[in-house]
Order: structure tokens, then sequence, then C-alpha cells
């Protein structure tokens, strides 16, 4: 039998009223894409869920899913939320993933940017001068300061080592990154509402 006497028929892919239906390849990653979606919100806390208004039944279904010890009784829940999330409409849950998401990546950025900042400190003192080019509202007496007790704490012996003077330099880096991304956003929100004009 030669196959040009016999094209491939699209008889399977139009429903009864005569539409496209999605290809099984479109219905599976759309499957696929769910499940993912599953996944990641049941790594989010509960009162991030709690913000993004699921319906009960799926948020049930994360809890279980979040008791639940074994193995296969979690594969089996994280079916069961990936069906549940077919049922519903998944864009606004998908942008609150991403939303937090893009959080959880900004922290984590911020983090080890203030461990850089403090390795660099610690370790040269031209590391002051950028800081101060860079974040000019700092109280340059108080990090000195911290600076100097977190390089005391860095030359004592490991066992006389509190670790205070190190917590201290971080915590006001990471302080003073945050001040800085607030006043960043809120100058990007005023730029937006001067346009409006």
């Amino acid at each position: 039998m030669n196959s040009e006497q016999f094209p491939p028929s699209d008889d399977d892919e139009v429903d009864e009223n005569g539409y496209r239906r999605p290809s099984k390849s479109q219905l599976k990653r759309d499957s696929h894409e769910l499940q993912t979606l599953g996944e990641a919100l049941v790594t989010m806390p509960k009162d991030r869920l709690a913000d993004i208004g699921l319906p009960e039944l799926l948020s049930d279904a994360i809890d279980d899913y979040k008791r639940t010890k074994s193995f296969e009784g979690k594969r089996r829940q994280m079916q069961y939320v990936g069906k549940l999330l077919r049922g519903v409409d998944a864009e606004p849950i998908k942008e609150a993933v991403a939303s937090f998401q893009l959080g959880h990546a900004r922290n984590a950025l911020a983090l080890h940017d203030s461990e850089r900042w403090r390795a660099e400190l610690v370790a040269d003192d031209n590391a002051l001068t950028r800081w101060v080019a860079e974040y000019p509202q700092s109280d340059v007496q108080k990090l000195r300061a911290l600076i100097r007790n977190a390089r005391k704490d860095f030359a004592a012996a490991p066992e006389n080592r509190s670790g205070r003077g190190f917590r201290e330099l971080f915590q006001f880096i990471k302080q003073a990154l945050e001040g800085q991304t607030r006043t960043d956003e809120g100058d990007e929100l005023l730029d937006e509402g001067e346009g409006e004009d």
C-alpha cells in the first residue's frame, strides 16, 4: 500500500462541531505544566497560599500533600493537585507563584550581595571607599567600627571567636542594601506616576 493513496486523517484532531482540538502532545504539555505549578504551590508557605485565594478543595489537597509522609502517597496526592488545577483558571495562580519565586530570588541575591560586601570590607580597606561611593547615606563611623570588630574577631583564634562582629557587620550591610532597594522601587513608582499626567 502506498501512503499517498491514504493521506493522514485529521478526523481525530477535529471535534463534532468542526473545531480543532488540542493535540495529545499539547494536552500532555499542559498537564505537565499544571503538575509543575502544583509542585511550586506545595512549597509555598500557608500564609502566601491564603493570599492567592485558592478554591477550598485545592487548598485542602495541598494541605493533605504537606501532611503526607510516604513517597507514594505524596506522588498520588500531587497527581490529585494537578487534576484539581485542570478545573480552575490557572493564570492568576501562575502569576502569584511567579511573584513569590521572584521575591525568593531577590532575597537570595540580596543575601549574596551582603555576604560579598562583608567579605570585601573585612579583607580590603579600599572596599570602604567603594561602599561609601555606592551608599553615601551610610553611617560611615558605625561602619568603620563594625569592620574593626569583625577584623578583631577574625584575627582571634578559632576557639575564641564569637562571630558577633561578623553578624553585626552583615546586618548593617543587609539593612543598607534593603533600604537602597526600597528607595529605588519608590523612585520607579514616582517616575511612573509622573508619566501619567
